[in-house]
């Protein structure tokens, strides 16, 4: 994978961090995605932060 095209979306409590891959045209777009946080132990929004 190109590191161009990598996210990191952070959780909440700032312990979990998803990588995922980005798609060209929602690259103006901040993505928030609501996955599973294990330190929580409950469903969290994770957003988009800096590389």
């Amino acid at each position: 994978m190109s590191q161009d095209n990598l996210l990191r979306l952070k959780s909440p409590s700032g312990t979990m961090v998803y990588t995922r891959k980005n798609k060209k045209k929602l690259a103006n777009v901040k993505l928030s995605l609501k996955k599973f946080d294990k330190k929580l132990r409950k469903r969290a929004v994770f957003k988009e932060v800096k590389k």
